[in-house]
């Protein structure tokens, strides 16, 4: 690898990923957009050449909720929460099937991913797994990963890359993630700000400071070298930036928002670096149309800088492929 590269990894959950923090009644217009943001996502990514890597939670690929409970691992997580487990109540909540539950299901949009090859399915663990969590366990862990494999299989797809759920990277678990085949996984960004915590843990001090990162520098550029991602096994793509969605009360500070990004980027293409951007489909629920005219600006400006610089555009499994090469 010897020139930069930009990556973009998605965490693809629906309400998996929001239901022990928002109800439907709340964030329910951001999920069922979705439904319509994964297509025009797949038709913005052809036009610009992108190749992206969707991390999906392993309950996305059931058809019916009878299907999903007879997948249940045998060891399931007993958090110290019990909100946290989607295991406990909330399937009360979860409809007869993927036609009628729209929030909870998603066959047909990982089939409709699955028509674009430059594209990679990833994983999101099966059951948007918390591993900071108290209560949980590596066995629980292991399970649940397992499964997530398992399913995805049988749509024939074969998952090697993790994203770790509310970006609660464990260093005590990538020995199992090694164990199943995960060559690679997103860590975090490396800073203080941004470093692995539980629910308890977390400061809305830090989230704020964080939410100043998205517009002023704070934290760096994010960027990284080809050597430290030769310097562990699984690899390590961490972060550079999450990509936060359209705010009517901050659009004016969006040139700003824009400005961190490209200048990360500039600055990954100029010095041979990895760029990392990611988001969830859902920040893109609602005002669509003002968050994918911000993405094609970010992907025009990708495109300006591959044409100058070669920098190049990759998924994880690719870019980790290529590194695994180091450790063989």
């Amino acid at each position: 690898m010897t020139k930069g590269k930009f990556v973009i990894s998605l965490d693809f959950e629906l309400n998996w990923g929001v239901r022990d923090k928002r109800s439907i009644k709340e964030y329910g217009e951001n999920l069922l957009g979705v439904h319509m943001v994964i297509p025009r996502l797949l038709n913005t990514f052809s036009e610009y050449r992108i190749n992206a890597t969707f991390s999906t939670v392993g309950f996305l690929f059931f058809e019916s909720k009878a299907e999903l409970i007879a997948n249940i691992p045998e060891k399931i997580p007993k958090y110290s929460n019990l909100n946290y487990s989607p295991y406990l109540g909330h399937f009360d909540l979860v409809g007869k099937n993927h036609l009628e539950d729209l929030f909870h299901f998603a066959p047909k949009l990982i089939n409709e991913i699955k028509k674009y090859p430059e594209h990679e399915i990833g994983s999101h663990t099966f059951s948007h797994y918390y591993c900071l969590e108290k209560g949980q366990t590596l066995e629980d862990f292991y399970e649940d990963m397992k499964m997530a494999i398992q399913v995805a299989k049988r749509e024939n797809i074969n998952l090697t890359s993790l994203v770790f759920p509310r970006n609660q990277f464990n260093d005590d678990y990538l020995k199992v993630c090694s164990d199943l085949g995960i060559i690679c996984y997103r860590g975090n960004e490396h800073s203080w700000l941004y470093s692995a915590k539980n629910g308890e843990q977390e400061s809305k001090f830090r989230r704020a400071l964080r939410l100043l990162d998205a517009y002023i520098n704070l934290s760096g550029n994010n960027c990284y070298s080809e050597k430290y991602l030769k310097s562990k096994f699984p690899i390590d793509i961490p972060s550079s930036r999450f990509l936060r969605p359209f705010s009517k009360t901050l659009k004016i500070l969006d040139r700003l928002r824009l400005h961190r990004i490209l200048s990360g980027m500039n600055y990954a293409a100029k010095n041979n670096l990895t760029y990392h951007l990611w988001w969830h489909p859902h920040n893109f629920g609602i005002n669509q149309n003002e968050n994918f005219t911000f993405l094609e600006k970010i992907l025009s400006h990708y495109d300006k800088l591959n044409k100058k610089y070669k920098y190049s555009l990759t998924k994880l499994k690719i870019l980790s492929v290529c590194i695994r090469d180091f450790f063989i």
